[in-house]
């Protein structure tokens, strides 16, 4: 009896253990079907590239009994340079902005003078064509500053009744100083479409033989300075008269342009501390056959020292026919513009894929 209860409990025992593996292997089975399920995770494309390179830069100068003369001064100024390059298939993307803003204040003039400022966004696409390296494209630029710029010219000497000279308040310089730029004033923007070929990773010329643009003057004063036409008179000597008798409303405030436009970008990477960019831009206007084209061209060394530190060294260049300069000798006309920095302060960039 007790051998056919240890036969009984046996078997049970063997088929409950024998139920539990086919439990198992069942859901064994079931775990494997439903991973089977699971889709598979694809890396999304990334076709964006975006980089921010920031600088704030700071400058001061101290004499103290300095045989050769000078003045003390501090200055400050900030840059910011936001690139987004789109590239997909045979589709070429990039957009670029880059902002300048910056102050100076100098011991012989006691008020702050601005030194920089400038807003320019350009924006370039390109698609493919039968031709190696060369694709058809469309481009947009639009530049302008952020306020009002001045010549700071120095105020009348004024003497006491003793024959001593008055210093002039802050108040006379700002008389006395001379409105060059505003807000809009002036602002240029172009649209094209025409070919842009890429023969090198470095470099790229965009050839827009149908550009269309305005220039843009909001503050009625400088009109004549950038070369605005009369609402109603087109002639030279009318314009002239108007500027001179003050009559600035008489002026348009939108100049239109139609013609061809030529922009030139190049770029070397040294390594990642050293690099040097340059843009020269050209436009002709097919409304006015006799003038110049107006003619742009800068430059910018950028020599990073430390991890956030860097040197900065730039030139920009202009030729605009329809300007007209004021000469140190008083004598007005146009000219070529030069401007030259170098500046050396924080540095930082910030570079993603998306």
């Amino acid at each position: 009896m007790k051998k056919l209860f240890f036969t009984l409990a046996l078997f049970a025992s063997v088929m409950a253990s024998a139920q539990n593996t086919q439990e198992a292997a069942a859901a064994a089975a079931a775990a494997l079907s439903e991973a089977d399920d699971v889709p598979v995770k694809v890396e999304t494309p990334k076709y964006w590239t975006s980089t921010l390179l920031t600088n704030i830069n700071f400058g001061q100068t101290y004499l103290s009994q300095w045989a050769a003369g000078g003045y003390n001064n501090v200055s400050l100024a900030g840059n910011i340079d936001f690139t987004n390059k789109f590239e997909k298939d045979k589709l070429l993307g990039v957009n670029r902005l880059q902002l300048d803003y910056g102050f100076l204040y100098s011991a012989d003039k006691p008020i702050l003078q601005k030194n920089k400022d400038r807003i320019y966004f350009e924006s370039k696409w390109g698609y493919e064509t039968p031709v190696k390296h060369l694709k058809y494209s469309a481009s947009f630029d639009f530049k302008t500053q952020f306020g009002n710029n001045y010549d700071y010219k120095t105020p009348a000497t004024v003497t006491d009744a003793e024959g001593n000279v008055i210093e002039p308040t802050t108040a006379e310089w700002k008389t006395a100083r001379v409105l060059k730029a505003g807000l809009f004033s002036p602002a240029y923007i172009n649209l094209g479409v025409g070919v842009l070929w890429t023969p090198a990773p470095w470099f790229s010329l965009n050839i827009a033989p149908l550009s269309g643009g305005a220039v843009i003057v909001g503050i009625p004063e400088l009109r004549y300075t950038y070369g605005m036409e009369l609402k109603e008179n087109n002639s030279d000597d009318a314009r002239k008269a108007a500027y001179a008798a003050g009559d600035y409303d008489l002026f348009k405030a939108v100049r239109m342009e139609f013609g061809a436009q030529i922009k030139a970008d190049a770029s070397w990477v040294i390594n990642d501390s050293f690099s040097y960019s340059t843009q020269f831009t050209a436009f002709y206007n097919y409304l006015t056959p006799k003038t110049e084209p107006r003619i742009t061209w800068d430059n910018k060394v950028f020599w990073k020292l430390r991890k956030f530190f860097a040197l900065t060294v730039g030139t920009n260049l202009i030729y605009d026919p329809m300007v007209t300069l004021t000469r140190k000798d008083g004598t007005s006309g146009k000219g070529v513009q030069f401007k030259e920095f170098l500046e050396f302060g924080f540095t930082y960039t910030i570079s993603k894929n998306h």
